[in-house]
């Protein structure tokens, strides 16, 4: 883009562009990013035209020009201002003021790669010097569940899963195979993502001991022979370095019966939540078959009696690796989005699998208190307080809102 065209271009004339490519869905006209950022960027725009400052405030262009921003207006001097702005006696937070900024920076930043911008200002020491520092809350760490979340996360996937299950099961003995095995893939997929769902909803384990990480060969996730469904416990590689007994609440277990059923791993070395990555399946089938002295021809005419590979290497025997952390953030993701769940988060606009871990923890503090709650995360009883300080603190607002109400009455 030429000085001539930037001199032209309206700041405005790139928000639709930049939230179509971070919105979710078709077109990318979804999403709460999308919907927050939009607030955000508007914000922007006003403050910049001189409507959203002081009084005194006339924008960044002089006063004595009649027109609007334009990109060639943008330098680190204008975001510095802007920080000013969101960091004056606006009453917002410090992680707020955080946040709100990262919305223009991430904006900022898809302008230098779209070629509206020549330099990403708003990331410059100098544009950032006027934002509070972090006061130490991550905004990332922070989501938890809300028991309508947790709900309503379950309840979708537990639907649809009983619906492909149905679909599997009661299709006609004279069905074509290839049909029969995509309804069999499907309810594998669908048993597998509600009892993942399950897992990370009501057992508080960390993402990372369930699944696997590329990085750590010993978090390798999860397998059935790891699982005791009758005594209700899980054992994982915890976050101290060492395996320990997880616990398996009753939600959990009727999901991982069904999914185990469906799914009759050839042995109990198999992970518990294989990847269903069809390039990485494929990859798997080659290199093992490969391995086990079959021709390259025989294997492509095995693959093409699949509908897909996970059913060849759960009949072969090759073991697939476990889903990712990463994977699981996307499944999520995706189930989030079908389930139409509203998260309103700066940083996840989706329910992450941390947020699982620390909505349990919600619970189990209000109910049980601290010490029972650090037992169930495996964390220490200072660490879960520190955490959760913000449930002490209503408590204490309560007591003292009950010990005034009982000092008036005496009064009176």
């Amino acid at each position: 883009m030429t000085p001539r065209e930037r001199a032209d271009r309206s700041l405005a004339s790139s928000f639709e562009r930049y939230l179509q490519d971070k919105g979710k869905g078709r077109g990318g006209d979804g999403g709460n990013y999308r919907r927050n950022a939009a607030r955000e960027l508007e914000r922007f725009a006003e403050w910049a035209a001189g409507d959203g400052g002081d009084d005194d405030w006339t924008g960044i262009v002089s006063a004595e020009v009649d027109r609007e921003p334009t990109f060639d207006d943008l330098d680190e001097r204008v975001f510095r201002e802007y920080a000013r702005y969101l960091a004056g006696d606006r009453g917002l937070k410090q992680n707020t003021v955080q946040t709100y900024y990262r919305y223009i920076s991430a904006w900022c930043g898809w302008c230098v790669n779209e070629g509206y911008l020549e330099a990403h200002f708003a990331q410059r020491a100098s544009a950032m010097a006027p934002l509070p520092e972090d006061d130490g809350r991550k905004p990332g760490d922070q989501q938890a569940w809300t028991s309508e979340q947790r709900h309503a996360i379950t309840r979708y996937v537990d639907e649809r899963a009983r619906e492909a299950i149905e679909a599997y099961t009661t299709m006609p003995a004279d069905v074509d195979s290839l049909d029969e095995q995509r309804a069999h893939y499907a309810a594998l997929k669908a048993t597998r993502d509600r009892a993942l769902a399950f897992v990370l909803a009501y057992t508080a384990v960390r993402v990372g001991e369930l699944l696997r990480d590329p990085n750590d060969p010993r978090r390798r996730g999860v397998r059935w022979e790891d699982l005791s469904l009758d005594d209700g416990s899980m054992d994982v590689y915890r976050k101290k370095q060492q395996w320990d007994a997880a616990s398996l609440p009753d939600p959990v277990i009727s999901p991982l019966r069904s999914y185990r059923k469906l799914m009759d791993p050839p042995t109990e070395r198999w992970p518990v939540f294989p990847s269903f990555d069809q390039r990485t399946l494929a990859e798997l089938v080659q290199d093992e078959l490969s391995d086990r002295g079959e021709r390259l021809e025989t294997i492509a005419e095995r693959r093409e009696k699949y509908a897909r590979d996970l059913l060849l290497v759960l009949d072969e025997d090759v073991r697939p690796p476990s889903i990712t952390t990463d994977g699981a953030r996307t499944v999520l993701e995706r189930l989030s989005e079908n389930a139409e769940i509203d998260v309103d988060h700066p940083k996840h606009d989706y329910l992450a699998p941390h947020g699982g871990r620390r909505g349990m923890g919600e619970v189990l503090v209000r109910a049980f208190g601290y010490t029972v709650a650090a037992r169930y995360l495996d964390n220490s009883e200072e660490m879960v307080r520190e955490r959760y300080s913000h449930i002490e603190a209503g408590e204490l607002g309560d007591v003292a809102t009950e010990a005034l109400d009982e000092v008036d009455s005496m009064d009176r």
